[in-house]
């Protein structure tokens, strides 16, 4: 399964794999930590300044981490690491799933299945929190995929704190299931369609894991 490892290593700090796209927040955050370290071994007051800083420069490198995963076999796993927060029939036959991801949770998101990439579409919007039902009108980039099962919608909605996604791949690109597609900055939500005839085999207020947990039922 093919992933970007050259991106990754430019987004990695002291050996742990980072997510693509984190280096504009952890740069500046890391090396205030150091810099106010450094100086509160010679004069106590900066200990003031080194104590939050370390201890924010610790949260970010938890926040962008992006561990390996074996990629579960199946024919639509989960897009993101979070907690079922509706399923939820559509008119034209399709369920829908709603994933809320906290802060807590690893932000980089995976292709639900095999296919290519017919569109991204970024559509801008508020930031209202994602577990809210107006967050549907939030900053959000729409991905379609061309599956063995047809057209597959999957949503990326930013939240309160997230102001930023960032996809990995453009519309064209061939994706293997479980493969890293994007990141959502800071808390937010991720949708994915089932086509019609598709079992879901997730209940509201499970946890899911990005490439690992399978979203249908045979």
């Amino acid at each position: 399964m093919p992933h970007s490892h050259s991106s990754a290593q430019r987004d990695s700090l002291v050996g742990v794999r980072l997510a693509r796209g984190a280096s504009p927040w952890l740069l500046p955050t890391v090396a205030t930590a150091a810099v106010s370290l450094a100086r509160a071994r010679r004069s106590g007051r900066w200990t003031a300044v080194a104590v939050p800083a370390t201890a924010l420069a610790a949260g970010m490198l938890w926040f962008f981490r992006d561990p390996e995963r074996e990629i579960t076999r199946g024919r639509v796993i989960s897009p993101a690491d979070g907690v079922v927060q509706s399923i939820m029939p559509w008119k034209d036959g399709r369920t829908r799933v709603a994933i809320f991801m906290s802060p807590l949770n690893v932000h980089v998101n995976r292709a639900p299945l095999a296919g290519t990439v017919t569109s991204v579409e970024h559509i801008p919007g508020g930031f209202v929190p994602a577990f809210n039902k107006e967050s549907e009108n939030n900053e959000r980039v729409v991905w379609h995929f061309d599956t063995e099962l047809g057209d597959i919608e999957m949503v990326q909605i930013a939240g309160a704190v997230a102001r930023r996604i960032v996809p990995y791949v453009p519309q064209g690109t061939k994706v293997e299931q479980g493969e890293r597609i994007g990141l959502i900055r800071f808390g937010s939500r991720v949708d994915i369609y089932l086509p019609e005839g598709v079992d879901v085999a997730v209940e509201v207020g499970q946890a899911t894991t990005a490439g690992v947990t399978r979203l249908d039922r045979d």
